[in-house]
């Protein structure tokens, strides 16, 4: 199960609300190869199921995961900062035994 933060959440809100996106709408979360350390993430808004996808909803954001990125993300936390050292969404992932310095590819 992927989990959200409350700023993370807000700023997805903020996002799709701006978007123009209902509640038809959810994140799709993946892991692609690609990034210095080998896998990356990748966040985007889909309203189209995928056969084997996983289904998940933490404070309202509904998530959607295919089978092989589950087993890369169990029990990942997605957040957001918006501070001086940089601005996005974060991914703290229990599963990840290295991360590139930018913290937008792992490996495991």
């Amino acid at each position: 199960m992927v989990t959200v933060t409350d700023k993370a959440k807000a700023k997805i809100d903020n996002l799709m609300r701006d978007s123009g996106l209902d509640a038809s709408y959810f994140l799709r979360v993946s892991v692609q190869g690609g990034g210095c350390s080998g896998l990356s993430y990748n966040l985007d808004f889909d309203n189209e199921e995928k056969k084997g996808d996983q289904f998940f909803e933490d404070r309202g954001v509904r998530f959607a995961l295919d089978m092989k990125s589950f087993l890369y993300l169990a029990g990942t936390e997605l957040d957001f900062s918006d501070g001086l050292n940089g601005k996005g969404f974060n991914f703290h992932n229990p599963n990840a035994t290295r991360t590139c310095g930018c913290g937008e590819s792992f490996s495991v």
